[in-house]
């Protein structure tokens, strides 16, 4: 019996499968830079001026990243930059780096002015932008009243992932309204495997780096078990939910996505919240006067289930996932997997995502 681990939350958790319900284990390509090349793409952020760098998501990549920046201002006897980071993550920030003369603070959209940020995202997918860039990260932190424009400019109702669209307009716009500077990674669960420097809105050409190593024409599978791939993308429900756009097009008709995502930070998003209180109504949802935080993954949610069923791992409240979701809801990996063979057979076959975040299939 095949033993498989899965990232859940900041553990794996195995996942017990007999050799025959095996159908295929997924992953990204792509080759991780060494040291020296990711050193060497670096070498065109200006370190000798005064640099604030800017976390709006912790990840591994990322701070790799800056821990090479570090390094490399150290080499040459130049100033330590800033960091500047979300409140959530301040405590994991000054763990991490410890070191007493470095400067960690949190960031606000009242320093956005300043022409010494640089913003250090790493890129995934996104339903409704294509890709989740440093662009459409400050369009959606800092940018809510542009967010109508770009949910109504949406590729129908159902998320669109790795696709060049109207939507990311929005989000570069914005970002051209402010002379910052960015480095956006591309990552998997190996490491770094490219990095892009300059303004926000150029840095998304690295775009064709994350499909070229997360592209897999795999075609229909009736039962696809899917995790994240790393913690930060199941910290949420709302932020797991990107791995499940990422493989929607590789489910039956009447199929099963299983989702391993912890969810320990609940909800994450205002829309599903509103919904599961029953404050907001499916029927607002197709052409809303004003936007709410997270409405495209409600809708993606609520689309996505007329064509087959979404289970879950989580430690989300029954109520939310079962009765107001519709989600299947799951206590373990075990229990999804008797519930696969009890309903659908001893003999049914099982494709596995173990990096959902950075896989696009197709």
């Amino acid at each position: 019996m095949p033993e498989i681990w899965l990232s859940y939350g900041p553990t794996d958790v195995v996942l017990d499968v007999k050799a025959e319900n095996l159908e295929k284990q997924i992953e990204p390509g792509g080759t991780s830079l060494t040291d020296s090349e990711i050193t060497s793409k670096l070498a065109a952020v200006d370190m000798t001026k005064p640099t604030e760098l800017v976390i709006m998501e912790y990840t591994k990549s990322v701070q790799k990243v800056i821990s090479t920046l570090l390094e490399m201002c150290a080499q040459k006897s130049l100033a330590k930059p800033k960091i500047l980071i979300d409140k959530s993550n301040l405590h994991l920030a000054k763990s991490v780096f410890s070191d007493p003369s470095i400067s960690i603070s949190e960031f606000d959209i009242s320093q956005l002015s300043n022409a010494n940020l640089v913003f250090v995202g790493e890129m995934e997918f996104d339903g409704l932008f294509g890709y989740n860039t440093v662009s459409t990260k400050l369009l959606r932190r800092f940018g809510k009243e542009n967010m109508l424009e770009a949910y109504e400019k949406r590729n129908g109702n159902l998320p669109s992932p790795g696709e060049e669209l109207r939507t990311m307009d929005v989000a570069k716009r914005f970002a051209d309204g402010f002379e910052i500077a960015s480095i956006e990674i591309v990552a998997n669960q190996t490491g770094i495997v490219d990095i892009s420097t300059g303004h926000p809105s150029s840095t998304i050409s690295i775009s064709k780096s994350l499909s070229s190593i997360a592209v897999n024409e795999i075609g229909k599978h009736r039962i696809i078990i899917i995790s994240t791939g790393k913690e930060v993308s199941n910290e949420t429900l709302s932020r797991s939910l990107s791995a499940v756009w990422n493989c929607s097009n590789a489910v039956k008709e009447e199929g099963l996505a299983i989702l391993l995502a912890e969810c320990k930070n609940g909800l994450g998003s205002d829309a599903i919240q509103q919904y599961v209180e029953g404050r907001m109504s499916l029927d607002r949802l197709k052409s809303p006067a004003r936007y709410v935080d997270g409405m495209e993954d409600l809708l993606f949610l609520t689309e996505i289930g007329k064509k087959f069923k979404i289970g879950i791992v989580s430690i989300l409240p029954h109520f939310y996932t079962k009765d107001k979701l519709a989600m299947i809801p799951f206590g373990g990996t075990k229990e999804a997997m008797d519930y696969v063979l009890k309903t659908f057979g001893e003999k049914q076959k099982i494709a596995i995502v173990s990096d959902g975040s950075h896989v696009l299939l197709r």
